[in-house]
């Protein structure tokens, strides 16, 4: 654990950002707080930033050196999970640099925890570059249709959902380890339906809960 920032206040003047913190035996790194979708359930649009005691608000993104500074020593750690409270795909290449970096310094497993809406903001299929580094990946579905992810989620332009299950079916034919999550508690949203949609995909499920986060 040497090296990892520590929790701070609650508080959104905290004078250091904390970039990688530890739960359930992981250790998660937060590399930015921005986002392509703003979702309803989200804390930090409701302006809680808290995860499990830890703020995760950042005032300045970090750059390799400072994340792998953050982690310390991964050899330990079951897994590394990009995650926080932004969509990490958002900093591509400093995920791709920091993963490959921490495998070398004895990461077992790492994945990403993602919108799935990288291959729509980057124009092109990122997730043969993602494979080289990243073991496993779990997708926010958080919906059974179009509709509902629109509402929930609020994409900022149409064509969202279309293109988060195109990444699904791309992304599994690069990574083994593909879940979609949904959230039980949402309005309309059927957790059923949700993972029948991940069956046909022919990926795993997972079922989150309505706020609860960490």
């Amino acid at each position: 654990m040497s090296g990892i920032t520590r929790q701070q206040p609650v508080s959104e003047t905290a004078d250091t950002d904390v970039i990688a913190y530890r739960l359930h035996g992981n250790v998660y790194l937060n590399i930015t707080s921005r986002c392509t979708l703003r979702c309803r359930f989200c804390p930090k649009f409701n302006r809680e930033w808290e995860v499990q005691g830890y703020l995760l608000r950042l005032h300045q993104e970090p750059d390799v050196p400072t994340i792998l500074d953050a982690v310390g020593d991964p050899a330990n750690d079951r897994e590394v999970v990009f995650c926080g409270l932004g969509e990490p795909t958002l900093r591509l290449e400093t995920l791709l640099e920091s993963a490959a970096a921490l495998r070398e310094r004895g990461a077992k497993r790492i994945r990403v925890n993602t919108d799935g809406l990288a291959n729509w903001r980057a124009g092109r299929d990122v997730t043969p570059e993602l494979a080289q580094h990243v073991d496993a990946l779990s997708i926010s579905l958080n919906a059974q249709n179009e509709a509902l992810y629109d509402r929930h989620c609020r994409p900022p332009e149409t064509g969202a959902w279309p293109e988060l299950l195109e990444f699904v079916l791309c992304a599994r034919e690069h990574i083994a380890d593909i879940t979609l999550t949904a959230i039980d508690g949402l309005p309309g949203v059927d957790i059923d339906a949700c993972a029948d949609l991940a069956n046909r995909f022919n990926v795993k499920f997972r079922r989150r809960v309505l706020d609860e986060v960490g």
